[in-house]
Parts: C-alpha cells; structure tokens; sequence
C-alpha cells in the first residue's frame, strides 16, 4: 500500500513539474511576441543589434550571387596564365608533389606535453605583424581555426590557433580581419611547413576570409589514414598519443563572443598546441612501417612520403560559392520530395501547396543573404512544412505556427538558447510571410526584385551592408521608392524559373540517387595503398577469398596474393586518391551525374586492356556542366567525322534478300545512280511505326509516301504487315528493341524470328553475321565533301579509309549488337582505323585529344589528384582478374 502512494506522489510531482515546464516555455513566448510585436514591422532588428561580422571593412566572399574571386598573384608565371581563377600557388605545390621533402622534424630537443597558462592573443596589426615575423624564422608551426555559421550566411573564421615549438598564439581573426594578409606569405611558403589535423575544410575556409593560401602542409589526418589508425579524429589522438582529454562540444560554441570563456581558450589552445607531438609521434611510426615492411632501402620513407602527397593534394583545393539557378530551389525540391512522399516527419505537403513551399524557400534564401544569416537562423524546413500544410491566416497564427513547430522539433543549435523561435528575421518580416501565404505578395518568379527592393530600396527596412551592396548590382534593379521593377526583369525571372522547374525534373529522374564513390580502400599484402573503390569491389575480392577485412569503417580489405601492378607504376596517383562526389567542374555537390570523356561509341571498341576498369575518364558532372561538355563532345565528333573521312551515322540500310537485284531497278526509278538505294534507318523506322499505329486512318496520300519509303528498304517490291514489324527493328540493338516494346506498346508478332536471329549471330565464334541479316550500305561515298561543306581536298589517310570501309558500293554486315541509330559503326571504324595504323599509341593519342576537348570546355576546378591529360589508360591484369586473356580462353 506504501508503495502505491509513493508511487502516485511521484506521478503528482511529475505531472506539476511538466505542467510548469509548459507554463514557463508559454509564458516566454507570449512575452517575445508582444515584446516583437510592439515594435514597427517597418523597422529591422539589424538597426539595434550590431553583429561582429558588420564591422569587415571589405569582405571576400559576399552574399551575392555571383561566383568567388580567387587571388590573382603579379607574377606572369603564375599557373594563372591556365587559368583565369585558378590556384595562385599550383606551380609551388606541384612542385612539392613531384619532389617531396625527405627529411620531417616537428619538434626540437624535449616537448613538455603540460600544456601551460601562458600564451598570445594577438588582436592588434603591430602583433600581427610581429607574429608573421616569428613564423617566418620557424620551420614548423601548427594551426587550426575556429567557425562560426549560424548567425552568418556563408560562415568565417572567428579565431586561427597557431602553435610554435616555445609558444602558442590565438589570433582574433573578427578584430583583424581586414588585416590577416600579413600572414599570406607564410603560409604560402613551401620552406615553412604547416601541421593541420584534418584540414579540407580549413584550406578552403582561409582562402574564403582571407585569400590565404596553403603551401607545404602535413595533415596528421592523412598519416592516420595511411597507418590504417581505428580512429581519425583529433579527439583519439590526443587521447592516445598525447593522454588528454578534450570536450568536443566546446566545438559548438558561438565563438564570435568575446573574451572567450577560460574553457573556450583551453580547447583552442589545446587543438593546436599538440598537434606538433602528434605530428612528430606519427611520422616516426610512418617510418619504422616503412623499414619493416620494406624490402630495399629505397623505399624507406615511401610511407611518409605518401602522407605527405596526400596532405599537399588537398592544398589544391579551391574554394567555390555554392550557386543556383533560382534561389532556395534545391531546398524547396529537397522539402516537397519529402514530405510528398511520406519521408522524414508524418506532415505531408499537398500538392497545391508546392508553390507555397517554393515561396518560402525562395524568401528565405533572400532574407539569409540580405541579413548575412544562415536559413535555419531565418526558418527552418520544419516550419516551412508546417506553414505550408497548416495555411495560417493571421500573424499571429503565423506567429504560433512558427514557434510551436520549433519548439517540438528542438532543432535550434545550442549557442541560440538566449533568443527563441520565430528569430527577429520572421518578426521584423512577418508581413511577408503572410502576404505570401494569402497569395498577396507577387508570384515566385516576382518575390526577388519585390523583396529586394522593399528591404534595400531608398526607403528599405534593412541597412546596406558589404554582405548585401552586391546583390543590388547582380539584380539591376532600380531601386527607386518611386519606381516599380520593369516588366522585362519580370519575364526573366519567369523564364528562369520555367527553365528551373524543367531543369528539376531532369536533375530528379536521371541524377545519382547516392553517393557514387565510396572511397573504400585496397591494400597490397604488404600494406601499400593500391587504390580506392566501391563496396562491391571489395565484396567481390571477399567473397571469393581473395583478401581480408582489415577495417569495417569505413571499409578496407588486405590482397592475400601479390597484385600485377601498383599505382606508382603508373606515375600518377589518381588511383590512391580519396575522390569526392560533387561536380568537378564547378564544385556542385547537390547533384551530379556521371560522365565519360571519351565517348562509349570509340571506348566501347578499345582493346580490353584500355578501357576494363579505368575510372580516370568517368567524372561527375552536374547538370550545367554536362550540358556544356555534352555540347562540346558533339562538335568534336564532327570533326572527328571530317578528319577521318567517317559520317557520325549510317546513312542508308538495304534488305540483304534484295540487295542483288536492286541496282537495276533503283537506276530506272532515280537518275541513273545507284548509291541512292536504301534508305535511312530512322526514316525507316518512323514510317514503319507510322503505319504499323495508324495507316487505316491516314490520308491516302501520306500512306502511299510512306509505303514507298519502307519500299526502298525491301528494294521496290510489296510490303506485308510482317515485313513492317521487321522494318520497324532495323538498326536497333537486342536491348533497344526491347526498350522499344515496352516503350510503345506494340506488340511484334514476329520478334521472336529476329530474336532467334541475334542469339545464333552471338553464338557464331567467329564473329559474322548469317547470311540473311540486314546489311549497311554507306551510299555517301563523297562523306568528308558532305560533312565539312568543302570537296575541295582530302587527306590520304582520310581517302584511304573511305575507299576501303565506306565505299558506297560495299555491302557490310551488321553487328546485331550495335545499334545503327547512333555513332556506334562511326566509333567502330574509328578505332579500327587508329589501331591499325598507329597501334595502341594512336588510341592513347586519340584518348588525350578528348581529355583535352573536356578540359577546354568545362575549366574543372576540382579534378581528384592526379587526373592528367597525359593518362596512359592502360592496364596488366593479373592472375584473378576476369578480364586477363589466358582465364578468358580457359572459360571459353
């Protein structure tokens, strides 16, 4: 019976402590409502608050739309004459990647691991500058950096730790920096070596604030990765190599405050004051693998030295503005697909309600930007879902949609607990939101000019700042309180966001639904990198007993037999390089697709040797980039055409059964030449089509015009029904005329006799078509007059060519397996012709004409490490491999 009482009292107390709980939480937000409230809508909060990135004289990367700026160094040999923004400093870091340093010494004499209560905040230019002085005369120094994102739209570096072997110095980046250059020169100094700890993220981060570029740099991430540590983080190596322990979620912190709590500086100062031990403890276990495991004492340092590659690479990496076609696009798309179909959270988005989404991400994108804000400090996606389903009709419903949403949620970072959801943007702003809401406001493609204007007009609610002046000259608009955006600008816009919304469809059905490269890795059975793959290559090599799992995350396996290559056989090391799943032309990293350099209609036909399992000419591309080196490619082609004398596409096929007898009949019917027999394949099979679906009802005209084009096919004589079912599958492959049933819905009567016919053609042995299959007929025997628009000349090799693969009085059989309907018999002749007068080395020669065409077209800015035009693309296969010709021969 005690117990039961016990047991309700507790359930009492419980129930008031909630109960007050809620009462409190309620009773704030009423009075931040009637606190927000009360004041004028017209008047934006950034008037009273004044926020510590506001003070930036001059700033580098803004929030505008427009791309980012990268250093432009005064010497003329600078790599900038490649490229109009591209690394100032890749010649001094190829340089270091072609001829590393030999010797490494992070530390000199004793190292005291007590970390002591002295160091340097350097917050003036005079102790900038005598700091750069000091590091100047050093050899080694250790550096990590601090962020803030949530009060800022693209982020900055709030504090960079620096540590020498006697001191350690903490570096107001907020108070100085308009200043931080005076630190570019050594940072950039290949003599002067800088230790990060996993530092993709900085090097771009510094480049964005401050132009500072990273020039020799030792990454003790990197020499985890090449020891195969459990463990990479910052955390474990303090923990096991230095005995200290270290609270990450002081990571977490708004460190734009200041001073710094002790705890803060104590975290700071530790990330960076042992990194210089740590580095020091990791390369001497970089060098006693090396002894063990080598067999020469050449290959002493090999394991250090690839630490020391992998680090520099990541020294090249650029960084770039994310961009989009219409803003808060890809955040609206990410919300709808989501929650229209079920994902994440029980609140689902009606489709009339898209548009509204749409609005909101649209509004809050512009909103982040103009108040250098980060979009979940403006609205979160879970209010935007709750807006959109829920359609509040007042302010203050609007108001208490937004706050409830929040609070449920609990998705508000830590540093953020002093101000409450909705934050000051919505409620300096909340008119907009119901204006769009009621359908008041302009429509999408209207709310940016309307909401610019209205925030930085003349008699805007918003201060101008050096995060938003740009986006008035990237809008042209005039932002008169007397004028109205012109009607052109209006169009524009609409016109962008109908090419958006197609572009979106596209991006949605053909874009890779995850992540493409999961850089597993492989090692030699002595423990060297031999490259980086997918899981399913590992399961392969795992299933069939071929290697072990020596690490589970991410995953890596160990060869149990000694592969036939290694990727310094090469000369490159694209093969042991982590590679990143975004675009690599721009940096986009939303959506990419893959894209082969060397188109398939030529790779397909290189020997196996020069194309089985070579990534270095598949990238990812994003849709824009695609486009562009889509477009390129096809212009290439044609003059590949041109040049080797060989047309992009088949120009007319004959039925083999009436091939023999069509000569005379087709010179009586045309002007006496017989290359006009034949027609062309898509013609043929339009016709066929058209007939097959609609011949009854046509006119009587337009049937017979048809008929007679499927004529030219069969050679003059009557077609039956069954003969344009067949018509209708010439040109195709197995596959596309599988494709084409389901696609069409046509049911063909006798596609089991043409599938009968490609099974016995991929059971001959020796590669020839029977005797009754379609042949082509290149009927253009003037094909380099034809496609360059000048008969005038042609070259030898190009005459040659034609005279013997595309005379127009030879029959060829035809590959069941090739489809005529595109550059496959082109890309086939291709590379025959390459093979057989300059070998191996002309396909190679052929592959970098394409590589360069890639490069011409797109500017890749974030090409993995080691990708090179010069690439040899070819490959040993070893004893295991499925490819190798001696297994092949065996199987068959």
């Amino acid at each position: 019976m005690e117990v039961r009482e016990k047991a309700k009292i507790v359930i009492t107390v419980a129930s008031l402590v909630a109960v007050t709980v809620l009462f409190v939480a309620e009773y704030r937000r009423r009075r931040h409502m009637r606190k927000q409230t009360s004041s004028s809508l017209s008047s934006c909060y950034l008037h009273s608050e004044l926020k510590s990135q506001f003070g930036f004289k001059r700033v580098l990367a803004d929030n505008s739309y427009s791309g980012f700026k990268h250093l432009k160094l005064d010497n003329a040999s600078s790599s900038l004459e490649k490229s109009s923004n591209g690394h100032p400093y890749e010649t001094e870091i190829t340089v270091l990647l072609e001829n590393p340093p030999i010797e490494f010494g992070f530390l000199r004499g004793e190292y005291s691991l007590e970390l002591s209560d002295s160091y340097v905040w350097v917050e003036t230019e005079s102790q900038l500058k005598e700091l750069a002085e000091i590091l100047a005369k050093e050899k080694v120094f250790a550096v990590d950096t601090e962020q803030h994102s949530f009060r800022s739209f693209l982020g900055f570096t709030a504090l960079i730790q620096i540590s020498t072997h006697e001191e350690d110095f903490l570096v107001d980046t907020i108070a100085l920096h308009d200043a931080m250059s005076i630190l570019r020169p050594v940072f950039s100094d290949p003599n002067i070596c800088k230790v990060f700890h996993g530092a993709d993220n900085d090097v771009l981060w510094l480049q964005r604030d401050f132009h500072i570029y990273l020039v020799n740099m030792f990454d003790t991430a990197k020499a985890c990765e090449v020891l195969s540590k459990p463990q990479r983080s910052l955390a474990y190596l303090l923990e096991t190599v230095c005995g200290v322990a270290t609270n990450k979620l002081l990571q977490r912190e708004d460190w734009r405050q200041r001073p710094l709590s002790k705890e803060m500086v104590q975290y700071a100062r530790t990330d960076a004051h042992y990194l210089l031990y740590i580095a020091d403890s990791l390369t001497a276990e970089l060098k006693q693998l090396a002894t063990e495991d080598s067999s020469s004492p050449d290959d002493r340092f090999h394991f250090l030295l690839e630490a020391s590659r992998r680090s520099n690479m990541t020294c090249l990496q650029l960084y770039t503005k994310e961009t989009e076609d219409f803003p808060g696009s890809a955040a609206a798309s990410s919300i709808i697909y989501r929650h229209l179909n079920g994902h994440g959270d029980n609140s689902n988005i009606s489709l009339n309600a898209e548009e509204l989404v749409r609005k909101l991400c649209a509004w809050r994108d512009l909103m982040a930007r103009i108040h250098d804000e980060s979009t979940r400090y403006v609205l979160s996606d879970q209010a935007i879902v709750a807006l959109a389903s829920k359609h509040p009709t007042t302010t203050k419903e609007i108001y208490d949609t937004i706050a409830h949403t929040d609070l449920a949620t609990e998705s508000s970072p830590s540093l953020s607990s002093s101000v409450q959801s909705p934050y000051p943007v919505i409620c300096s702003h909340l008119d907009d939101i119901y204006e769009m809401i009621l359908d008041k406001l302009a429509k999408l493609d209207d709310i940016l000019p309307v909401v610019l204007k209205k925030c930085l007009g003349t008699n805007g609610t918003c201060p101008i700042s050096v995060f938003n002046y740009s986006l008035l000259v990237n809008f042209k608009t005039k932002l008169s309180s007397h004028s109205a955006p012109k009607q052109n600008g209006h169009k524009n816009f609409k016109q962008q966001f109908t090419r958006k919304a197609s572009r979106e469809l596209f991006v949605k059905k053909f874009s890779c639904k995850a992540p493409v490269y999961h850089n597993c890795r492989i090692y030699a059975n002595d423990g060297r990198l031999l490259c980086y793959c997918d899981k399913r290559k590992l399961e392969w090599y795992l299933n069939r007993g071929l290697a072990k799992l020596v690490e589970e995350n991410p995953p890596a396996i160990m060869l149990l037999f000694e592969p036939k290559g290694r990727p310094e056989d090469e000369g490159n090391d694209f093969y042991i390089q982590t590679k990143r799943n975004i675009c690599v032309g721009c940096g986009e990293g939303k959506h990419y697709l893959r894209y082969r350099i060397i188109p398939s209609c030529y790779r397909v036909h290189f020997p196996e040797h020069l194309k089985s399992h070579r990534s270095h000419d598949i990238v990812l591309l994003c849709v824009d980039c695609h486009e562009v080196a889509h477009a390129a490619a096809e212009r290439y082609k044609k003059q590949i055409a041109t040049e080797f004398g060989i047309p992009l596409f088949v120009r007319r096929v004959l039925d083999s059964k009436e091939a023999q007898g069509t000569s005379s009949l087709v010179e009586d019917e045309s002007t006496g030449n017989s290359e006009d027999a034949g027609v062309s394949p898509l013609h043929l099979r339009s016709a066929a089509m058209a007939l097959l679906r609609h011949g009854n009802r046509m006119p009587s005209s337009r049937r017979e015009e048809l008929l007679q084009t499927v004529k030219m096919y069969y050679g003059g004589r009557d077609i039956s029904e069954e003969d344009l079912e067949k018509a209708l599958l010439i040109g195709l492959s197995p596959h596309e005329r599988r494709k084409l049933e389901r696609k069409k819905g046509v049911s063909f009567k006798h596609s089991a006799e043409v599938a009968g016919m490609d099974k016995q053609e991929d059971e001959n042995n020796d590669g020839e078509a029977p005797a009754d299959s379609e042949k082509i007929m290149n009927v253009e025997r003037s094909t380099v007059a034809d496609d360059s628009g000048d008969g005038t000349s042609e070259e030898d090799g190009a005459t040659e060519l034609n005279d013997t693969q595309c005379n127009g009085n030879t029959l060829h059989q035809q590959n069941s397996k090739l489809s005529l309907l595109g550059h496959g018999p082109h890309g086939k002749q291709i590379v025959e012709y390459l093979l057989r007068e300059h070998g191996e080395d002309g396909v190679r020669g052929f592959c970098q004409r394409w590589r360069k065409v890639f490069v011409d077209a797109v500017h890749p800015r974030h090409l993995p490490g080691g990708w090179n035009v010069s690439h040899s693309g070819r490959r040993d296969f070893g004893e295991f491999s499925v490819y190798n010709p001696t297994k092949r021969l065996s199987t068959e």
